[in-house]
């Protein structure tokens, strides 16, 4: 114990006098750190700082895995009052708790209030939220769950999807679309509800199962399974033994 404090000041004094320069790390904590070598991982405590060339994350305490110095980061947990931010991966990111695999690229935030942004996409939810930057792939799981970019407005309590960089944008290539009451899809052509929402921008297709509805223009159709082409601006709606479909035109002249 004795070396683990007297490394913690060594630390945190040589942080305080010479500024971070580039391929460091710095670390200031309140409450000192403790270091397992063995394990591979060390504790920082209380009120922590961490800033790289990669990223910056201030959190109440944080558990650091590394490879072959304190200073070559692999894996952190963080919790408490988590807010980060990397200029590199272009995405910042705040809740009770938070996971960074450095090499992945692949942050994960929970807690109530959770939010992840990056330059085309806002994402929020009360569950958590989990992105991989290297592949696209993103997961919002749990209650208030939405996701904002300029094209598209998604609320759901799972969404599943993919990014691509098209044109310097990230946009969505893939989706998977569940809530047991109703989901909600918005895009620059329609309204869309239903417990099940799909995309597929190969087939340009958005599928909806169970308790359809699509609001179009001055239309509005129900029923309990529907499709809409993006490609050729059409749609069309089904209805199963049980039911028919349903159509309100409103009229407005």
């Amino acid at each position: 114990m004795i070396l683990i404090i007297k490394f913690a000041i060594i630390l945190i004094f040589s942080i305080s006098l010479n500024a971070r320069e580039i391929g460091e790390t710095e670390i200031t904590t309140d409450n000192g750190i403790e270091v397992f070598q063995n394990e591979k991982f060390y504790l920082l405590k209380q009120n922590v700082k961490i800033e790289s060339d990669n990223f910056t994350l201030s959190a109440d305490d944080v558990k650091i895995k590394f490879e072959d110095s304190l200073y070559d980061i692999t894996e952190l947990d963080a919790k408490g009052n988590v807010d980060f931010y990397s200029k590199e991966f272009k995405i910042s990111g705040n809740g009770n708790f938070l996971n960074f695999e450095v090499k992945n690229e692949k942050i994960k935030v929970e807690g109530e209030g959770s939010e992840l942004i990056t330059n085309d996409v806002e994402m929020f939810s009360d569950g958590f939220i989990e992105v991989t930057n290297l592949n696209g792939d993103f997961l919002l799981e749990g209650k208030n769950s939405k996701l904002y970019n300029q094209n598209i407005i998604i609320i759901a309590e799972t969404i599943i999807g993919n990014f691509s960089e098209i044109n310097n944008t990230k946009e969505i290539t893939f989706l998977e679309i569940y809530d047991e009451k109703i989901s909600y899809v918005k895009n620059n052509d329609a309204e869309m509800y239903a417990k099940k929402i799909n995309f597929d921008n190969d087939t340009a297709t958005i599928e909806l199962i169970d308790n359809v509805t699509i609001i179009r223009n001055q239309e509005r159709i129900s029923g309990d399974y529907g499709t809409l082409d993006t490609r050729n601006n059409s749609y069309k709606i089904n209805s199963n033994n049980k039911s028919k479909v349903k159509v309100i035109i409103q009229n407005n002249e």
